[in-house]
């Protein structure tokens, strides 16, 4: 595929960057971005994208789904990837099309994105590690339910609109240690609903030219406008994430061997000793 020549633009204003600067890496942030009418989101790109893409790079299903609906209770759509995206506005879907970084051109978007933000990334939290990028699709009226994830993100609105229903991270109400401990050890992304929780929520409507920073973490639902959404993902790990990781796979082989987790901290990257004894019992095989 030939790279277009305006890959390369400046994703976020000045304002956006400040905005970033103040949140990061703990809070939510409303940003704003200039990659709407970018021609790689455009419907048909997406579509040649879905073809080159390994298939399990492409993820997709109905999109009328309860907020706490089980992983393996989620429905299929019953249609081909490409029937999917190209009927996506009356088909009843929601989409994700994973690591797009592995295709030439997204790759260039999502470097040239990402070096505008690496400078107040690495004063926070060091290099940028894990750099990857998702396009979610969905059709009018759907739901992603509640989950969270395990990278630092900033969700871009290209077309369409939707409200994040955003909470706070590190909340052991909302996602309770063994659900973390789970989690980090292969245990999908999905969380238990409870009513109760909505109190603790932010409602964030995205439209196009939006953007918001999403926490490492923190859970979050979303509702689809009256339009077809379309959304760029980009995500990176750092220090402090990859050190909350271990940490949690620690105290899940404590658990297992009767023995008292540690606590995580709001800096476990600096808690060395613990992140060791966690790699010395991964090598051993505990």
């Amino acid at each position: 595929m030939t790279i277009q020549t305006d890959i390369i633009r400046r994703a976020f204003p000045d304002t956006a960057l400040a905005l970033f600067e103040q949140a990061y890496p703990d809070a939510h942030a409303p940003l704003g971005h200039t990659l709407s009418d970018h021609p790689l989101f455009a419907r048909e790109a997406l579509a040649a994208l879905a073809g080159r893409l390994p298939d399990d790079h492409v993820e997709y299903n109905r999109g009328d789904l309860p907020l706490g609906i089980r992983p393996e209770d989620t429905p299929v759509n019953g249609l081909s990837i490409d029937d999917t995206i190209r009927g996506i506005d009356g088909n009843g879907s929601w989409m994700v099309l994973k690591n797009v970084e592995c295709d030439r051109a997204y790759q260039a978007l999502l470097e040239s994105v990402l070096a505008e933000i690496a400078p107040l990334v690495e004063a926070q939290t060091g290099p940028m590690l894990h750099m990857e990028a998702f396009i979610f699709l969905s059709s009018p009226g759907s739901i992603t339910p509640f989950h969270m994830d395990p990278e630092h993100n900033i969700l871009l609105q290209i077309e369409g609109e939707k409200t994040m229903t955003i909470f706070p991270a590190g909340d052991d109400a909302l996602v309770p240690p063994r659900q973390s401990e789970s989690f980090h050890g292969g245990g999908h992304r999905n969380l238990v609903w409870d009513d109760a929780f909505l109190a603790k929520g932010t409602d964030v409507h995205l439209t196009p030219g939006d953007a918001l920073l999403v926490p490492v973490k923190a859970p979050h639902f979303v509702q689809n406008g009256p339009a077809v959404s379309i959304s760029f993902s980009i995500t990176w790990r750092s220090k402090r994430s990859v050190a909350e990781g271990e940490l949690h796979s620690l105290n899940a082989t404590l658990r297992r061997l009767s023995l008292p987790p540690v606590p995580v901290g709001k800096t476990p990257e600096r808690q060395a000793l613990a992140r060791l004894a966690y790699r010395i019992m991964r090598k051993l095989g505990v």
